[in-house]
């Protein structure tokens, strides 16, 4: 087996809080990579990983800190120019795939396939990351599950998923799984103050609310307008008393989530057609630009599509934030009404707390976390949003 030096700090794995246990998995599979790499039987690494978890857990971070381990001749040091290529996502021998769409179709997973199939250009291995693979049609899967059945020596699937019940069973079972948990609130909390320079209570606020969900506590510790659109939403359950409020409240509710998405995709859109037109040569001059210029159009065409596309996915994920920001008012009021001694996300809004769980049952708090899910379930059934939530809102009004 060849020999090793082990980062001094966490390297890559720095920012896996709270996944103790996943990160000494993924290390001792890095240390068996370099001993297949040595020719040894590299005991411990296989060439297919299903990385699951809730919602801001960190698999996709998990895997993509894997890849840059992988592809590190120091097992994930951080510092170096592989580690920063894979982090980055410049890396030649990496192949990155998040669906900008609702689901991924068949032809863009055999084109995957077929570039995972070459040979490491520099790298040590050949890797595909694959976030949201769950977006696979299921023609995709079965294109899918021949590449993971009969790998190339050295490439590495990498794919992520919430559950592995969201893979066919005939994938899973070809991967090795590594699993991945809500993060501890204490060690969110020091990770913001020690990365993004916020307060210890900021901190402390934010990773309480978030649940374990360390982007979505990322985002509500240095977004003020992020932590105003949550206090809006948590707010709504005490103010459902009546029919027009309940409609007023889907309305506000549909606008909070389309007011975030848009802040969210704007800015992605601008960079992305300026670097487009930037790389066919808009703003230059010389032979040959203004032609390079006139076949730009076509690309952003392509472009114009699969910004629409992710527009789509990134509404219906802002749609789910909300939603379950409102699940987490009614667990809470449910753990208020049964004297249940655990830390509550929505503490910030203890006095509609009180106020919920003193005018209702545990019966009906049910009920209404029922009904929240239901909405999710419709709105991924493409029922228009809007109605979605006011048939939710009326449901939590009526208890």
């Amino acid at each position: 087996m060849s020999e090793r030096t082990e980062p001094d700090q966490a390297g890559v794995f720095g920012d896996l809080v709270g996944q103790e246990a996943a990160v000494e998995r993924l290390r001792a599979a890095v240390r068996a990579a370099d001993d297949l790499l040595a020719g040894g039987p590299g005991e411990g690494m296989t060439h297919a990983w299903l990385f699951t978890g809730p919602p801001g857990s960190g698999r996709a971070a998990a895997a993509r800190a894997f890849a840059a381990a992988l592809q590190c001749r120091s097992g994930g040091c951080g510092s170096c120019d592989a580690c920063h290529q894979v982090l980055a996502g410049t890396h030649a021998d990496v192949l990155y795939v998040r669906p900008s769409g609702l689901s991924f179709g068949v032809d863009k997973t055999r084109e995957l396939v077929l570039k995972a199939a070459s040979r490491p250009t520099g790298g040590r291995f050949r890797i595909v990351l694959f976030e949201d693979a769950d977006r696979a049609t299921e023609a995709a899967s079965n294109a899918l599950l021949k590449a993971v059945e009969e790998p190339s020596p050295r490439t590495v699937w990498l794919l992520c998923t919430p559950t592995a019940e969201d893979m066919l069973v005939t994938i899973r079972s070809r991967c090795r799984q590594v699993a991945l948990g809500a993060a501890p609130t204490r060690a969110v909390a020091d990770l913001l103050v020690r990365r993004e320079g916020v307060t210890p209570d900021q901190a402390a606020e934010a990773a309480r609310a978030a649940a374990g969900n360390v982007e979505r506590a990322r985002q509500l510790a240095t977004d003020a307008e992020a932590r105003d659109r949550r206090s809006e939403v948590l707010g709504m359950p005490a103010r459902l008393d009546g029919t027009g409020a309940c409609v007023a409240a889907a309305a506000r509710l549909y606008e909070l989530a389309e007011a975030e998405a848009k802040a969210t995709t704007t800015g992605l859109d601008e960079r992305e057609r300026a670097d487009l037109k930037a790389a066919f040569g808009e703003g230059s001059t010389g032979k040959g630009v203004a032609k390079a210029v006139r076949g730009a159009s076509g690309a952003l065409k392509d472009l114009d599509e699969q910004q629409k596309r992710r527009a789509t996915r990134i509404k219906r994920d802002t749609y789910d934030t909300a939603l379950m920001d409102l699940v987490a008012f009614y667990r809470d009021v449910l753990a208020v009404q049964l004297g249940a001694r655990v830390e509550l996300s929505t503490a910030s809004h203890e006095g509609d707390l009180q106020r919920v769980a003193r005018s209702s049952t545990p019966e009906s708090t049910l009920r209404r976390i029922d009904a929240i899910m239901l909405c999710r379930e419709r709105i991924a059934a493409n029922v228009h949003p809007q109605i979605a939530m006011e048939a939710m809102t009326a449901a939590l009004y009526q208890g």
